[in-house]
């Protein structure tokens, strides 16, 4: 168990809609900038934050861009040998739980989806930032119900991007 507040962040569609082919369905420069700006903004300078993503999602970010910069990467596979340049591999959430120290501020599971399921009734779970896109994508991974434990949900904020609309959502344990 941990001490650090967890967080899940994920951008769904209106079906909950989260991947296709190991990859996201849509290209939302905005989001995927609000995403950056979450798991990298710190209270305390002094310590950054810690990203847990399976292999499959490590696998989709472009190599150029992992790991992912001013974050603590955490790579989540049952492969035994699995190398992951940049990142430490572990095979379970607790041990990627207990790789946050001192150093570290807030952890954030970014997915993919059986990371997320695996991961949405750990009782260190804090709560959801969830992009809500207000369209329908091709889909072949959904991110899980949320459960009623996280039941306060606040809208942070919302936007448009092209022709596509989605609100900022979090969800916290009332």
């Amino acid at each position: 168990m941990t001490d650090h507040e967890v967080y899940m962040i994920v951008a769904a569609d209106k079906d909950f809609g989260i991947g296709k082919d190991g990859v996201l369905p849509w290209q939302i420069t905005k989001e995927m900038k609000y995403f950056k700006d979450v798991t990298t903004q710190t209270h305390d300078a002094t310590k950054e934050n810690m990203v847990i993503m399976g292999r499959t999602t490590w696998e989709s970010i472009p190599e150029k861009f992992r790991p992912l910069i001013d974050r603590k990467n955490v790579v989540l596979t049952s492969q035994k040998d699995y190398k992951a340049k940049g990142a430490t591999v572990v095979n379970s959430i607790e041990a990627a739980l207990n790789l946050a120290q001192n150093e570290i501020e807030t952890i954030f599971v970014i997915g993919g989806g059986s990371v997320y399921k695996e991961f949405i009734d750990h009782p260190a779970l804090t709560g959801i930032y969830l992009t809500q896109i207000q369209d329908c994508f091709d889909c072949d991974t959904f991110f899980p119900d949320i459960p009623e434990k996280l039941s306060q949900v606040k809208e942070i904020s919302s936007d448009r991007e092209g022709g596509t609309e989605f609100k900022y959502l979090l969800y916290k344990k009332a």
